[in-house]
């Protein structure tokens, strides 16, 4: 897809770091080291700096234990909201807006075409990162824009490598990432007023939205 098609659009090689990305920002399970493989050799096919970003980062996770990994994991973002890897906490933080905000994050998947298992909430962000991959369109990750860049900061100042996936995400979208805090937050202000929409319609011959099981779009011959 040619960048310049939307301004949202994403090229192919953006669109497999995305989908990586929400495969690696996930817990890391038996099914996540099953398919590490996959989403190296996706990543090392397609190139670029994001995709050496997160080559870098699989190379690192892959020498761990799986239990350290996993204890690693849990460390950095269950336990601290500052972490918080669901973007209307970003946006919202612990108020009934949040609610709101859920509500039109699913009529945005449904009416898109697409459902998801309930297992997680819409805003978890490997969820909306595999969306957009699966769109090729960056327009939900743009409206979060500053929360994501406010989590990449805080990883980083965490001292872990998921900062470096969040860097990698970040570097999938228009302009310079910001440097620090105050201008994440000016991003954050500068951003326009939000609607909110009402309760989903019902959407008939929905297609099926597994959570990571959009696999074909890691495939290096795609």
């Amino acid at each position: 897809m040619a960048r310049g098609s939307s301004a949202a659009a994403l090229r192919r090689r953006d669109r497999v770091v995305l989908q990586a990305a929400a495969h690696l920002l996930d817990y890391p399970d038996a099914a996540w080291w099953e398919r590490l493989a996959l989403v190296r050799s996706a990543l090392v096919a397609v190139g670029g700096r994001g995709a050496r970003t997160l080559v870098a980062f699989v190379d690192q996770v892959s020498a761990m234990p799986a239990t350290q990994a996993a204890s690693h994991y849990v460390e950095v973002f269950d336990f601290k909201n500052r972490h918080s890897l669901y973007l209307t906490w970003w946006l919202d933080g612990d108020t009934r807006r949040r609610g709101a905000s859920l509500v039109e994050l699913k009529a945005t998947f449904r009416e898109a075409g697409f459902d998801f298992g309930e297992t997680e909430l819409p805003d978890f962000l490997p969820v909306v990162l595999e969306f957009a991959a699966a769109r090729g369109d960056a327009g939900l990750l743009l409206r979060h824009r500053p929360g994501l860049e406010l989590l990449r900061l805080a990883l980083v100042e965490h001292g872990t490598a998921y900062g470096s996936v969040l860097a990698a995400v970040c570097s999938t979208l228009p302009g310079p990432s910001p440097k620090d805090r105050a201008a994440a937050g000016a991003l954050a202000a500068a951003r326009p007023p939000r609607e909110t929409v009402g309760l989903d319609p019902d959407t008939a011959a929905l297609r099926p939205y597994g959570h990571l099981d959009l696999l074909p779009v890691l495939t290096p011959d795609r």
